[in-house]
């Protein structure tokens, strides 16, 4: 699976159900395995929400359409 695929997924938590938000970036390890995706949090009308990091052992699930995740907002 290529990066760009992934970005084209939206980020749902599953603690909550909401969308956090879109894949904007990744940390690849020395190892090569990627450890972190940061995501764009989800924008207001005007206001950029932000970014969060979540760590790959967070990602319960990749799906067709989302990546759920678990994490505290």
């Amino acid at each position: 699976m290529l990066l760009s695929d992934l970005q084209a997924k939206d980020i749902i938590n599953l603690l909550d159900g909401k969308k956090i938000g879109t894949i904007i970036d990744a940390e690849i390890g020395d190892d090569g395995k990627v450890k972190e995706l940061t995501v764009q949090k989800k924008r207001f009308i005007f206001f950029s929400g932000g970014t969060i990091g979540i760590k790959w052992s967070n990602i319960d699930k990749i799906g067709k359409d989302v990546i759920l995740v678990n994490v505290e907002s």
